[in-house]
């Protein structure tokens, strides 16, 4: 049997995104003057010291956003307690102030509103109320235009330009491996970056071991919040502090990616993220609304980013469901290093249908290895074999949910009657209806050259890249029992 760490022990192998049995964020804890210690005992309404004196009760522990980045025990069930700022009552709020200071023709205060959408959520709600995609995606933006929001813009442009970024950073890593200075490269195999339910995990479970391995390109949708803050800003002649710029998400994980302090801008006095919503969240509103998606009328996605040349599908299907990260990667890497041209992607199934992998051989010796590995279950397996240097391959698509993206935490769940993996199987469906992506367009093309200075240019990497941080364990730990 494998070896699970405690943390991964308390909640289904499978799944380290669903709500923990106990919350493992460790705090320092002052030691009682009595010899003898004080007892703690539990009263309905919370936890007492006995002392000689009495019963005094204890003061509740504040967890802050960046203590709940050491910890990936309680992301979902205590959303609604630790993240006010990210959750569906503080966006109805901002919309509702924002509306009255327009009504007021207010000269201070109002913030231009703007909405970005991943496709994740779109066919989450589309399954939900029985629409095609990008006509879900419509009426998506008539809902968010009639609470107010200014602009309804899509995460396209940031998922292509994530997919390029992270191709260009494995075949820099790739032959930086296979030159003479192969001792000082970042290691592989190179990790993907874009899910941070398992970038948490990774920071402080296995700290400056994992870290370089994984790969410093940002998610879309942190380069969507830059290109909104930053690029989209200055194209409307605002102060990227007087934009409000919500994104649309499949789990709850991007409500703490957006409140990493990589992601606050001094200069700017803003966070390129300022509130994630979910799919589940959606459903929500609608629904205290009694007011089904299709009831809304169709507005169209805004295309803020030039000419939307032919090739650019504002919905389009990235291969697999999050993305496409290996199928994309391993396709220009084939290409770009072995001047192999791969039509046709064929991968293996290993333990099971969320652990995968390819290879490309040349006279019989495999020159190339990707793998794609889903759920913790999986994820552990990869990070063991890594400690033992028994990981054969180049690169791992890594996302923490079983069935990825897709499957996120904060999709819509399925009716009684149907099981998850038969949801899962409808919502693939309905994402390869959509278009296929070609990321390398006219419209990636004009971003790199008007706004990075080139695709190689130090802003390029600066704005488009991050890094990642150790959490230090202490010695002490409280557990909260949910």
């Amino acid at each position: 049997m494998s070896r699970f760490s405690g943390a991964l022990q308390l909640t289904d192998l499978d799944d380290f995104i669903t709500p923990s049995q106990e919350c493992i964020k460790p705090v320092p804890i002052e030691k009682t003057k009595s010899k003898t210690g004080a007892k703690i005992v539990i009263q309905g309404d919370g936890y007492y010291e006995e002392t000689e004196a009495g019963k005094q009760k204890l003061q509740k522990v504040e967890i802050t956003l960046q203590d709940c980045l050491a910890c990936s025990g309680c992301i979902t069930s205590a959303e609604g307690v630790l993240i006010t700022q990210q959750s569906q009552e503080e966006l109805l709020k901002v919309l509702r102030e924002n509306i009255a200071l327009k009504n007021q023709c207010a000269n201070e205060g109002i913030r231009t509103i703007v909405v970005t959408i991943s496709p994740q959520p779109v066919i989450s709600l589309a399954h939900r109320y029985g629409l095609q995609p990008e006509e879900a995606a419509k009426h998506l933006s008539g809902y968010f235009r009639s609470l107010g929001a200014d602009y309804v813009l899509n995460t396209k442009i940031a998922d292509d330009l994530a997919l390029l970024e992270c191709r260009n950073e494995f075949v820099e890593r790739f032959r930086e491996n296979s030159g003479a200075d192969a001792s000082v490269a970042p290691p592989l195999p190179m990790l993907s970056s874009s899910c941070p339910g398992w970038v948490c995990y990774a920071e402080k479970t296995h700290g400056n071991f994992i870290l370089p391995y994984i790969a410093t390109t940002r998610s879309p949708q942190q380069i969507m919040g830059m290109l909104v803050k930053q690029w989209f800003a200055r194209k409307l002649d605002v102060s990227a502090e007087h934009i409000y710029h919500v994104t649309v998400m499949p789990c709850y994980d991007k409500k703490l990616e957006a409140s990493r302090e990589d992601f606050y801008s001094e200069a700017n006095n803003s966070r390129d993220v300022d509130c994630v919503i979910t799919a589940i969240e959606i459903e929500q509103m609608l629904t205290s609304d009694d007011t089904p998606l299709h009831t809304f009328p169709l507005a169209d996605i805004d295309w803020p980013w030039g000419i939307r040349s032919p090739e650019t599908a504002i919905w389009a299907h990235e291969f697999s469901t999050s993305g496409g990260y290996a199928d994309h990667i391993f396709k220009y890497a084939a290409k770009e290093i072995f001047e192999e041209v791969v039509e046709k992607l064929e991968y293996k199934n290993l333990r099971n249908p969320d652990f995968r992998e390819i290879t490309l051989e040349r006279d019989g010796r495999t020159v190339l290895k990707f793998a794609i590995a889903n759920g913790f279950r999986n994820i552990q397996n990869l990070v063991q074999k890594l400690k033992r240097g028994k990981a054969p391959y180049d690169f791992v698509e890594v996302m923490a949910c079983p069935s990825g993206c897709i499957n996120g935490g904060a999709q819509v769940r399925p009716s009684t009657n149907v099981s998850v993996h038969e949801l899962n199987q409808q919502l693939e469906e309905l994402y390869k209806q959509l278009p296929k992506s070609i990321p390398e367009n006219e419209d990636t093309k004009q971003i790199y050259n008007k706004f990075f200075d080139g695709s190689h240019s130090d802003k390029a990497k600066m704005l488009l890249h991050t890094s990642y941080h150790a959490v230090e364990k202490m010695n002490t730990a409280l557990n909260i029992k949910w």
